[in-house]
């Protein structure tokens, strides 16, 4: 009798738990190899194909290319490089039906703009540097050309013809200034590289660095003549990089509206105005 009552008194063995406090081991792993089996990609018909996105079928191709090199049958590789012959055919129409667009759409086209036969681009720098020239003397009064030196510069004796030569043909005041001799002038400018040359507007504190080291003389003129459009306001930041003669044409970054948040122009409207009545 006793034996039974202390049977009938000891507790029950405790049951497995689970949940979040309790932890529980993971079951054994499967055979990497299986986890590690390519499948292979479905293909779909070429009328199906053709109606897919790029990046649709970019994804395609790169997982038929990696089950092909897995398995390395004869029909595999074939299916991939048929992939990628459709693939080249898609870019060869596009490219064809932008050719279509461009001779419709010559405002999208850089040729009319930059051409590529010698002739008409020698008569392209002509124009241009005609616009330049008569622009920059007609700023003489007004802009001064300053060039930072140091006297054991060599680069400096380089660039300091160059800066006479901007002088003889666009009849500004050019000056030197030595940072060894006047160290007040770099801590008023902050020029620590020499040669820096730059753009002084007469009376005003307004200055912008057009060169830090040797530049060539057309070079050194294209920088003169933006740095003065942006100074004056003729053109935003945006347009520093549209040469003479470029304005509101292919090579104006602002030729078919803002392009930028900043634009005052931005801020109300739709930014992207195809013409032809498609949302973007």
């Amino acid at each position: 009798m006793p034996t039974i009552a202390m049977a009938e008194a000891r507790p029950p063995a405790p049951q497995q738990r689970q949940g979040y406090w309790w932890y529980e081991a993971p079951p054994p792993k499967e055979d990497s190899e299986a986890e590690e089996a390519v499948k292979k990609p479905i293909i779909p018909p070429m009328a199906e194909l053709a109606r897919w996105t790029p990046p649709h079928i970019r994804k395609l191709i790169e997982e038929q290319r990696d089950y092909a090199a897995t398995v390395l049958t004869v029909d595999a590789v074939a299916d991939f490089w048929r992939l990628q012959d459709f693939a080249r055919r898609k870019a060869r129409a596009f490219a064809g039906v932008t050719q279509i667009a461009m001779l419709q759409h010559p405002e999208l086209n850089s040729k009319s703009a930059n051409p590529m036969v010698g002739d008409a681009r020698s008569e392209m720098t002509a124009e241009k540097d005609l616009i330049r020239r008569s622009y920059l003397r007609a700023q003489g009064r007004d802009f001064a050309l300053v060039m930072f030196s140091r006297s054991s510069c060599g680069y400096c004796r380089v660039q300091w013809p160059i800066i006479q030569r901007f002088q003889e043909e666009m009849g500004w005041q050019v000056t030197l200034l030595d940072l060894d001799r006047r160290p007040d002038v770099k801590e008023r400018f902050g020029v620590e590289v020499t040669p820096t040359t730059m753009v002084i507007r007469r009376g005003s504190a307004q200055r912008m660095t057009i060169a830090t080291g040797v530049e060539a003389y057309p070079t050194l003129a294209q920088m003169a003549y933006q740095a003065v459009r942006l100074l004056r306001g003729d053109i935003r930041p945006e347009q520093f990089m549209t040469g003479a003669g470029e304005e509101a044409g292919f090579f104006d970054a602002l030729a078919n509206g803002p392009v930028s948040a900043t634009d005052p122009r931005a801020l109300g409207g739709n930014l992207l105005d195809t013409g032809t009545g498609e949302q973007p």
